[in-house]
């Protein structure tokens, strides 16, 4: 007696599909202006420490737990100075995004109202007695 054997397959690799996910994660860790300010700080605080470690380095060979210790006293003082006003910055850059994005949004839909005007005389109508109120008060 013949029997077939019909495998199923997945037609997604599970560890694509898992780095995928991962990614996405990721990314939304940075949306916001949380993310910003996180992502600002560690660019920041990184910069210092590449910093502390050339002035460090020079002296360090003979003290290496010295060293170790004010580098890493170095970092948390860089976080402590610096989350604040990273947070200020990251908010103003969102909020500046915002605002640019509403003025694009309405110009976009300025134009689509006039497109929409130029083939309606009516809706012309109502723009140019909108105009003529706005001029009078």
């Amino acid at each position: 007696m013949t029997s077939f054997v019909h495998p199923t397959y997945s037609a997604e690799h599970v560890g694509a599909q898992r780095a995928v996910n991962a990614i996405e994660n990721v990314s939304s860790l940075f949306d916001g202006v949380r993310g910003v300010a996180t992502l600002l700080l560690a660019a920041t605080v990184a910069a210092i420490l590449v910093a502390a470690n050339a002035l460090i380095d020079t002296w360090s060979d003979q003290h290496l737990f010295a060293g170790w210790v004010v580098l890493w006293a170095v970092a948390f003082a860089a976080l402590a100075l610096f989350a604040g006003p990273l947070r200020r910055i990251a908010a103003r850059l969102r909020a500046g995004a915002a605002v640019r994005r509403a003025r694009s949004q309405a110009a976009a839909a300025d134009r689509k109202l006039w497109d929409l005007a130029l083939d309606d005389a009516r809706v012309m109508a109502d723009i140019n007695r909108a105009m003529g109120n706005a001029a009078r008060g």
